[in-house]
């Protein structure tokens, strides 16, 4: 039955705003954006009015390397939304990306359970028509998927 239900109901959409418009675009090419500010230095994610560190609202975005560690994971295999019932078991993931902000996201193309906290990742190419949220990752020494 859980199988219907999630084929029935549809995946929540993104929500923008004026702020995390430019993000999600760059995200829709495959393209991993943070915002810098001009004043401290501090790089942030999610996007955001202000910097989280000084306050300023003298903020740019810089394109990210697309490298982190994994920070902290868990393998979902009770989904709370049933659109994503058929996906699991999969890992949601806090990767902490090489330039400082930690980022929510998925860890994909390998066996859940050799995920580790510690471990190096990249980000994954998007998949083009992909039902999958752009901006996931996989380990560095994986293969992407083609």
């Amino acid at each position: 039955m859980t199988t219907t239900v999630a084929r029935t109901v549809p995946r929540p959409g993104l929500v923008t705003t004026t702020v995390t418009e430019p993000y999600w675009k760059c995200a829709a090419d495959g393209e991993l954006w943070i915002q810098r500010c001009e004043d401290c230095g501090r790089c942030q994610h999610y996007p955001a009015g202000m910097c989280r560190g000084c306050w300023s609202e003298n903020l740019d975005w810089i394109r990210a390397a697309g490298t982190g560690t994994v920070w902290t994971f868990t393998v979902v295999s009770k989904p709370g939304h049933p659109a994503w019932e058929q996906d699991t078991p999969y890992v949601l993931a806090l990767v902490e990306l090489d330039e400082g902000p930690r980022m929510m996201t998925n860890i994909i193309d390998c066996d859940p359970a050799t995920v580790h906290v510690g471990q190096r990742v990249q980000l994954a190419p998007n998949i083009p028509g992909s039902e999958q949220p752009p901006l996931q990752f996989h380990p560095q020494n994986s293969l992407p998927r083609s």
